[in-house]
């Protein structure tokens, strides 16, 4: 049995809200978010518990000054116009993410790489099966995603020995992968999540509908479908991590471990 924990979230993190909508989608959020600090407009029902308040622009600077993490649901430019006046410098501002009340978007919009809302971006995209959205320079010259399978409890160097020496055998650096991907149903992998840890990079899980929906030609398997109810997961979860993605690594077996690796292909240098 794999020893290994997961990570106990201790970042002190804001939920508000402006809606009922919004305030559903917070619920979901504190399961993942240690007990949040959520805030509700005075107009959401009262059937949902939280801080009260009138007027978001009222208490921004309190949140703003107060946490580590803010996790808005609601309008980009709601949130611009709040926080937007409080805004200091990258290194000490609080990471901003803003999510529309559908649950389409997670947008990382203020301290994305040096305050965290890029790696909070892709969190609070796994928990609402959402599409994470980071523009920072820095990540957008990550074109490499690496999807993974693995057996139930497989350790993490098991994990990262695969990773890095299939990439290492193809000639393509790790600190070029943006994303490492796999289906939501290995979201409790705990070596899964603790090699994501180790390498600094961002773990997506991918919605086991959109697997079984995708008509990517991936390679299908019937021994995983009769495993775990899916096609494929290295392979699809790597495709489906990103934006114009192609295979360029089909999957590959080492052990219990399943790699496979997709490159995101950049408008501006087509």
């Amino acid at each position: 049995m794999n020893s290994e924990k997961a990570p106990v979230d201790t970042v002190k993190t804001a939920v508000i809200t402006l809606s009922n909508e919004g305030a559903v989608l917070g619920v979901k959020l504190s399961s993942i978010l240690n007990n949040p600090s959520v805030f509700l407009h005075a107009s959401v029902q009262q059937r949902f518990s939280g801080i009260r308040f009138d007027r978001l622009l009222d208490i921004a600077s309190n949140i703003f000054g107060g946490f580590r993490r803010i996790v808005f649901i609601g309008p980009t430019g709601v949130a611009v116009r709040a926080f937007g006046p409080h805004a200091g410098h990258k290194t000490t501002d609080p990471a901003v993410v803003v999510v529309d009340v559908c649950g389409r978007y997670a947008i990382s919009l203020l301290s994305g790489h040096e305050g965290g809302a890029n790696e909070l971006a892709v969190l609070v995209a796994n928990c609402l099966g959402a599409e994470p959205i980071i523009t920072t320079t820095t990540e957008a010259r990550r074109n490499l995603i690496v999807g993974v399978g693995c057996r139930r409890d497989t350790h993490s160097s098991s994990i990262l020995d695969a990773i890095t020496s299939t990439l290492s055998e193809a000639g393509l650096e790790v600190s070029n992968v943006r994303l490492i991907a796999s289906a939501d149903i290995k979201s409790n992998e705990s070596g899964l999540i603790e090699a994501s840890r180790i390498l600094g990079i961002p773990l997506r899980f991918i919605q086991s509908e959109e697997i079984r929906k995708d008509h990517y030609a991936f390679e299908r398997s019937e021994l995983v479908n009769s495993r775990v109810g899916l096609p494929a997961v290295a392979e699809p979860s790597a495709i489906l991590a990103g934006r114009r993605t192609e295979l360029i690594i089909k999957k590959k077996k080492l052990g219990g471990v399943t790699i496979a690796v997709a490159r995101e292909n950049c408008t501006s240098s087509e």
